[in-house]
């Protein structure tokens, strides 16, 4: 007798530690997203998302545990790193060489679902921080990941780039992906799959039901 095979994780966490000195950041973090999953990850402030999201992406080592992967991995930290005298066009360029990518079509695609192409040629100093945001996000998936970790992905985003960041997180996880976004605030939680909230240092699956469900204000323009 023939048995179907159990499908591989996109993201398996297992018994993840970290501490700073006397304080237990994380304590036995755990979770299992599947494949061509959206998904979301929401904590009160200081409550280690982004400790924890670094330690997703390899940026930082656990105490304990382990966490495994499957596929190639995009990583939108918080905080923009982006060179303040670069264009987009010369960001986009270095992490076509980054990646050994054979051209920019898929970051061009992404420009125009972000609504930003006109920036193109704009000096990073000389943009909001919203498109700065913009191209954080494009520079994170510009090749094409098969598992995305997004922290406050859509921070500085006014209402259509906020309806925008929905509709191409949908449309990745609609061809396989898997979206991991984590924000401080659980905003539209029927658009994901599912949803962990991070206390105590421990993942705990389920909304909380006093999760609003949209922003209460647009944030900044361009």
């Amino acid at each position: 007798m023939s048995h179907a095979s159990t499908p591989t994780p996109a993201l398996r966490v297992r018994g993840v530690h970290k501490s700073y000195g006397r304080h237990h950041v994380l304590r036995g973090a755990e979770l299992e997203l599947p494949g061509a999953c959206l998904a979301g990850l929401v904590g009160e402030n200081g409550s280690g998302k982004s400790t924890l999201l670094r330690i997703l992406s390899g940026v930082l080592a656990p105490d304990h545990g382990t966490v495994d992967h499957s596929g190639s991995l995009g990583y939108c930290p918080q905080h923009t790193v982006l060179n303040p005298a670069f264009t987009v066009a010369q960001h986009l360029r270095l992490f076509q060489v980054a990646h050994d990518l054979p051209d920019l079509s898929r970051a061009r695609e992404l420009l125009d679902v972000l609504g930003f192409a006109e920036y193109l040629h704009h000096r990073v100093s000389t943009l909001s921080g919203g498109t700065r945001q913009k191209l954080n996000l494009t520079l994170a998936l510009m090749h094409d990941p098969h598992l995305l970790l997004l922290d406050e992905p859509y921070q500085g985003f006014d209402w259509d780039t906020y309806e925008r960041f929905w509709r191409l997180a949908a449309d990745l996880r609609d061809r396989g992906r898997s979206v991991l976004v984590v924000s401080h605030i659980a905003f539209d939680t029927v658009r994901f799959d599912r949803l962990w909230r991070l206390e105590g240092g421990l993942l705990v699956e389920g909304a909380s039901s006093s999760a609003p469900s949209a922003p209460a204000t647009a944030a900044e323009g361009r």
